[in-house]
């Protein structure tokens, strides 16, 4: 079974989203998401300042199986990308909710982040999209 750490937040596309507290947002892809993607070669992430959607494409993470793009859980501007990434995309592998974050985020809302799963709901989604 998945981790899904109980502090965080998730979406429905496999992101997590941790609230720093600055009022920034952490976010990266689940532990389900890097399973079922495989070993990462590659994390492509967004710039920093770049204004985002909820929903649109704002960063690429590649695998040995697939390419596939992360989405902006919330309308938000990027504030930071973990840098490390680019010489080390298996940290996504390793500790997809540590070492692996993808980037920081500034919501437009705090309370579109907490209008998200908590990990229950997420097992829960995880477990239905499963059968």
């Amino acid at each position: 079974m998945s981790d899904a750490p109980s502090d965080l937040r998730y979406t429905k596309s496999h992101e997590w989203l941790r609230t720093d507290e600055d009022g920034t947002v952490t976010v990266g892809i689940t532990d389900h998401a890097q399973e079922q993607l495989g070993d990462m070669v590659y994390v492509e992430v967004p710039e920093v300042d770049q204004e985002f959607e909820a929903g649109d494409a704002c960063a690429v993470v590649e695998s040995v199986k697939a390419a596939s793009d992360v989405y902006a859980p919330v309308a938000c501007t990027v504030v930071e990308v973990n840098e490390e990434l680019a010489d080390a995309p298996e940290l996504v592998n390793q500790d997809p909710f540590g070492a692996g974050w993808i980037m920081r985020i500034r919501p437009a809302s705090a309370a579109d982040v907490e209008a998200l799963m908590d990990a229950d709901a997420y097992l829960a989604y995880v477990e239905s999209e499963q059968h």
